[in-house]
């Protein structure tokens, strides 16, 4: 059996995110409301060509996993990363909060879609942030940075969507947020993981300092409708 986090859509849709799951035939992807996540049960195929047919119905379909697809009927590569996979058993502040954390929920919904999209920390939909528990840093009364949950293959909760306003980086709000996330995650028994571009440097850091360690290289393969 492999370990549900070298395949983490596929453990996500098919267990406790199951409902969230569009399917056909071998392949399945995530509610386009809520992400663009998908996945095939093997490289048959029939498997490959349904996964075509999901991403020319309902548009560009990430794929998660340990090397890049084979080559998917119908559609183009869009864009292909390496990424890092890691993951905490526990997790350690950088420093003590000299800020207040607030729970985030759906009458947040257009303030934190409007800092994702101005942040770019990774896909973020209309319903993204109903996957999981959000919170934010509000100053003024406007959100100034956030962080949540997104994939939970059995056993385990993504952090994801963490991003800060260009204007209030280099507060710790990041770091902040993303300990409170991973350590929600570890009191329910389950452990946080996350994933990063290769390339970017001072984000992983980051996240090993605060107890995040290297599990695994996968690769983010974005699909379009050719």
């Amino acid at each position: 059996m492999s370990h549900p986090l070298d395949r983490p859509v596929w453990s996500s849709l098919t267990g406790r995110q199951s409902h969230l799951a569009i399917t056909r035939g071998g392949a399945l992807r995530m509610d386009p409301d809520f992400g663009l996540f998908a996945a095939v049960a093997d490289e048959t195929p029939e498997s490959l060509t349904a996964l075509g047919e999901l991403v020319r119905e309902h548009g560009n379909s990430g794929l998660v996993e340990l090397s890049p697809p084979p080559p998917v009927p119908g559609t183009a590569v869009l864009s292909s990363a390496l990424c890092w996979q890691m993951a905490a058993e526990a997790v350690t502040p950088l420093k003590p909060l000299d800020f207040e954390i607030v729970p985030l929920g759906d009458t947040d919904a257009a303030e934190m879609l409007a800092l994702a999209t101005l942040t770019k920390p990774g896909p973020f939909f209309t319903r993204t942030h109903e996957l999981g528990d959000f919170v934010g840093v509000k100053v003024g009364g406007e959100l100034a940075a956030m962080a949540g949950e997104r994939m939970r293959p059995d056993g385990f909760t993504e952090v994801s969507g963490v991003c800060t306003r260009p204007d209030f980086r280099g507060k710790g709000y990041a770091a902040g947020l993303m300990a409170h996330v991973a350590g929600a995650i570890l009191a329910r028994g389950e452990a946080p993981f996350l994933h990063s571009y290769a390339d970017n440097a001072g984000a992983n850091a980051l996240y090993q300092a605060l107890g995040f360690e290297r599990r695994a290289d996968v690769w983010f393969t974005v699909l379009a409708p050719e």
